[in-house]
């Protein structure tokens, strides 16, 4: 066969290959998550179907190119071929797990179960969407919002909620959009945690119970970015504790390639691609990165909680701290892992929590 013959049926495989990474990215990044949460479904069955058509296509495609490439060149078309592959896998499969986000149920405790008098509450955003939670009253005027991780609901943080309860502070605790009983799409990258928080905030803000002056935002994970960027957004969070926050744009690892050179340049260009990706697969913007965010905050305080089992959360903790050290606390729960802080150290983890708290609401009263 001649070379000009060969071409056409190498470019056929390569694109078999690129169109079946795409499938695998589908039935990773949607079939497994919705099979997992929302059992058998249209949208699970016809994910999964797409990662074995997926997976059938870049074997073929595979083969294709390889009968194709001349000589010994044929020993390097494979691995070139694979990494070509985990290259549309990771950051397609990874946008669409953050923006097709299957529905997260709320789980059957309630305040209740933990002894906390509650209300069902509803709040109302600005673009209409209605986030349903909890509302255990403050006895004493401060109050919390109290944001739970990416993929699950307010049940989640009701451990957080005693402690906090037990303090006297008021704690609102809502779905975040498009999880739990809220309405709205779900974004797992938190994007929508601004516009959530302002209404909670607001909520709060209404009630008779509460200081309107004395709120902040205590969140995990997810929520702990939201928290970060909402009290950027909103004056009126007087304070933030944000435990396990890592990253939630591009931009939040920019200094990788200064520590790790060509690894952490290749990662920073996979992430943009990532959350570039992401942006077009939800109408949710892209929030303020987390240091800038902290930096916006000024004068108000910040609490990092960080396992010590988590490298990437203690040296977030680090950076943003560096970028306000006058007014950012960094506490590293020793040898936990992710939001596992309050479960590992509870009496610490109360005593870091409320004693931040208190001191940034007494700040905030005294400002008044």
């Amino acid at each position: 066969m001649s070379r000009p013959a060969r071409r056409p049926g190498a470019l056929l495989g390569l694109g078999a290959v690129l169109a079946g990474a795409v499938g695998v990215a589908i039935g990773l990044g949607i079939g497994l998550p919705w099979l997992a949460k929302d059992g058998v479904s249209v949208v699970s069955v016809a994910a999964l179907a797409a990662l074995l058509g997926g997976l059938v296509l870049v074997a073929a495609g595979a083969v294709a190119v390889v009968r194709r490439v001349p000589g010994w060149w044929r020993l390097l078309a494979v691995p070139a071929l694979l990494v070509l592959a985990v290259l549309v896998v990771y950051p397609v499969g990874i946008a669409l797990a953050a923006t097709v986000v299957a529905p997260t149920a709320v789980g059957d405790r309630t305040p209740a179960d933990v002894g906390l008098a509650y209300e069902d509450v509803r709040v109302t955003a600005a673009d209409g969407v209605v986030l349903a939670g909890w509302y255990v009253p403050a006895d004493g005027g401060a109050a919390v919002v109290l944001r739970h991780g990416a993929g699950s609901t307010r049940t989640a943080v009701l451990d957080h909620a005693v402690v906090l309860a037990r303090a006297g502070y008021g704690v609102l605790m809502l779905d975040a959009r498009g999880h739990g009983d809220s309405t709205g799409r779900a974004m797992d990258f938190g994007w929508y945690g601004d516009a959530d928080i302002t209404a909670a905030v607001s909520a709060l803000a209404k009630r008779p119970d509460v200081d309107e002056g004395r709120i902040a935002v205590v969140g995990l994970s997810m929520g702990g970015e939201e928290a970060i960027g909402a009290g950027a957004a909103d004056p009126r969070v007087a304070a933030v504790v944000a435990e396990g926050a890592t990253n939630r744009t591009a931009a939040d690892k920019a200094w990788l390639p200064e520590e790790y050179g060509l690894q952490g340049r290749l990662q920073v260009g996979l992430d943009r691609l990532t959350y570039g990706l992401a942006d077009l697969l939800t109408p949710a913007s892209p929030p303020t990165p987390l240091r800038d965010a902290v930096v916006a905050m000024a004068p108000r305080p910040v609490l990092l909680v960080a396992g010590g089992a988590v490298p990437d959360e203690v040296d977030t903790a680090e950076r943003l701290a560096a970028a306000a050290p006058d007014r950012v606390v960094v506490w590293v729960a020793p040898g936990s892992g992710h939001v596992r802080a309050l479960d590992d150290h509870p009496e610490e983890w109360a005593a870091q929590v409320t004693g931040f708290l208190d001191t940034a609401f007494a700040t905030a009263s005294a400002v008044r």
